[in-house]
Order: structure tokens, then C-alpha cells, then sequence
């Protein structure tokens, strides 16, 4: 489980689990997760390469990544974080699953691996980032709005930890994150980068202030990389609303 997976379960630990709409959509995803990876196994036993474009891989990916789903939900509430834990999980899970396919080690990046799956999967990674950005953003806003609700003697020593923790990782999600943007296509830079633009307000209020120029540092350098008017004219304005925080 990645770092901020744990640092986020421990904030919300002996939380009460509440029903949310969006958690007839999470198990969908994890379910679609399962069997997309249980395709990918499979067709790594015969030699080949997945293919993502066949309906019925793209109808599963489509099903993890689904950004209407996210949208069409109410806004933001504390509750939510239970199943956004396990639909974010799900999607981590399954970037890795065709990200890494065919490395060689997998406690080590394999460079070569990871660019073949870059240039043939990039279209599925650019949408996986877009529904990444935007479900991680959502998520920040609900960690805010849950430690705002808990009371002083929940506010523990384990969940302060797990609170200041999720707010570091994030962090240090956004740089790894951003990097996206220069990838080759103009329309899949444009994709990632409207997304950091469209979350930037949830972005900005939620990361540590110790941790915003380095975000910003970063951004600055990204930005020089890409080529795309439209993309750069986006991070600009991610960037902005981190230097507007007081």
C-alpha cells in the first residue's frame, strides 16, 4: 500500500463508515480492477502486450477512471473518505498494473519497460491522470472537512500524524504527478494540465506551506518544458493559486 494510502487510513481510523453514493461506484472500480488485472496476467503468460483499446479492456478501464461517475456525485463531504480511499487505491493499482507491465524487476524501475508502455499506452495513461488528479483532489477536500469536524479529544496523536502526513504525500504526489505534462500529444498534455488547473483551489489550501514552493519550484520547471500554449497558460494558473495562499 503506497505511503499516503496508509498515512489516510490512519486519519480516518475507528471513523464510523458512513453510505455514500459513491460507494456503489468504488466497488464497481474494484471490481473492474480485478478483472483488468486478471487480463493482464493472463495475456502475460502467452508473451504478447495487452491491448487497451479492445471494448472490452477500455469498457474496465473506463469503469475505474470513470470521471462522470466522480463528477455526477454531491460535493465533497467527510464521509467520503472511506470508499475514496479504495477507488483512488483501485485506480493507483491498476496505473501500475500497464505503467510497469513487462519489467523486468519490480522493486526497481525499469526504464525501458516503462517507456515502450508510456508511447503505446499513453492516451490510458493521460485519462488515468486526469481521473486521478481530479479523485485525489477530491479527497484532500474531504481530509480537511474530516479533521475540521472531529472534536479536540479525537484530534489524537495517530490521526495529527496521519492528517500532516497525508499532506506531505500529497505533495509529493503533485511533483511525480506533473511530470505528465509533457508528454508527446498536445490533447493528453492538455488533459493533465486542465485537471491540476480545474483543482487547484482544493490543491492549494490543503498542502503544507513548507511544502508549496517546493510544488511551485516544480511547477516552474515544467512549465518550461511544455509546448503546448493552452497547457502552459493551465499550470500557470495551478501555480498562481499556490503563491495566493497566505
Amino acid at each position: 500500500m503506497p505511503i499516503v494510502r496508509i498515512l489516510l487510513v490512519l486519519l480516518a481510523l475507528a471513523s464510523p463508515a458512513l453510505a455514500q453514493d459513491g460507494a456503489r461506484d468504488t466497488a464497481a472500480a474494484r471490481e473492474a480492477a480485478q478483472a483488468f488485472r486478471v487480463y493482464v496476467e493472463g495475456v502475460a503468460k502467452t508473451g504478447g502486450r495487452p491491448d487497451l483499446t479492445r471494448p472490452e479492456v477500455a469498457a474496465l478501464l473506463g469503469r475505474i477512471y470513470d470521471l462522470d461517475a466522480l463528477n455526477a456525485l454531491p460535493p465533497a463531504q467527510a464521509s467520503d473518505l472511506d470508499w475514496l480511499i479504495d477507488w483512488v487505491g483501485a485506480a493507483n493499482a491498476t496505473f501500475k498494473v500497464f505503467t510497469r507491465y513487462g519489467s523486468k524487476s519490480q522493486s526497481q524501475p525499469d526504464l525501458a519497460a516503462l517507456q515502450v508502455n508510456m508511447t503505446e499506452y499513453e492516451d490510458q495513461f493521460a485519462a488515468a491522470m486526469n481521473f486521478m488528479v481530479r479523485a485525489q483532489a477530491r479527497e484532500a477536500v474531504s481530509i480537511k472537512l474530516f479533521w475540521v469536524g472531529l472534536a479536540p479529544e479525537q484530534r489524537t496523536r495517530v490521526r495529527e500524524k496521519g492528517f500532516t502526513g497525508a499532506r506531505s504525500s500529497m505533495a509529493e504526489w503533485i511533483l511525480e504527478a506533473v511530470c505528465s505534462t509533457t508528454l508527446s500529444k498536445p490533447a493528453n498534455v492538455r488533459l493533465v494540465a486542465a485537471a491540476f488547473r480545474d483543482t487547484s483551489d482544493a490543491w492549494a489550501s490543503f498542502l503544507l506551506p513548507k511544502d508549496r514552493p517546493r510544488v511551485i519550484e516544480g511547477l516552474a520547471g515544467y512549465q518550461k518544458q511544455v509546448v503546448d500554449e493552452t497547457a502552459r497558460t493551465d499550470l500557470a494558473a495551478f501555480a498562481a493559486a499556490l503563491q495566493a495562499v497566505n
